[in-house]
């Protein structure tokens, strides 16, 4: 997936931390919903601005950074 169609990181939105295009809701937010057990149709109910795709696009964002580190490393 290329999560940068809906991943953007502006120094203005939440200091800088990757955002979900067009909303203030970060990656990481995202990710602790999901870590905390919730679903991709429950975290759409309580965000409606934000989609399935967009969500895959974090976990993406997350795999692909953690791919890097390692590699770093």
């Amino acid at each position: 997936m290329n999560y940068s169609q809906h991943i953007s990181i502006n120094p203005d939105i939440r200091f800088g931390k990757p955002c979900i295009k067009g909303t203030r809701i970060t990656v990481y937010d995202v990710l602790g919903w999901l870590a905390a057990g919730m679903n991709a149709a429950e975290i759409i109910s309580d965000y409606p601005s934000i989609n399935e795709e967009q969500i895959k696009a974090c976990l993406s964002f997350a795999a692909d950074k953690e791919h890097k580190y390692k590699i770093a490393s």
